[in-house]
């Protein structure tokens, strides 16, 4: 599956900077973006480097999904694509 790195999950005053929220290809409800939970991600940067997470949970009722990454991407990677594993 494919997906679209949409933003930062952020608060008001504050930034998580492992978390990220993620627009995936056909998915179009809260439920659907349930089942998605516990899958891999990956993000190539244009250098060739691969960085991974994992999809904690649905975000709003959407079908966006929160991702947590082992290291926090750079802010290029907002509107990228990521692979769903």
């Amino acid at each position: 599956m494919k997906g679209k790195v949409i933003q930062f999950r952020r608060g008001r005053h504050t930034i998580k900077k492992r978390h990220f929220l993620i627009e995936v290809e056909g998915v179009a409800t809260r439920k659907d973006a349930e089942k998605l939970a516990g899958k891999k991600v990956e993000w190539k940067s244009p250098a060739g480097k691969i960085i991974t997470g994992k999809i904690s949970d649905a975000h709003g009722n959407k079908g966006i999904v929160r991702a947590i990454f082992e290291k926090g991407l750079p802010g290029q990677a907002i509107t990228t694509e990521v692979k769903i594993e």
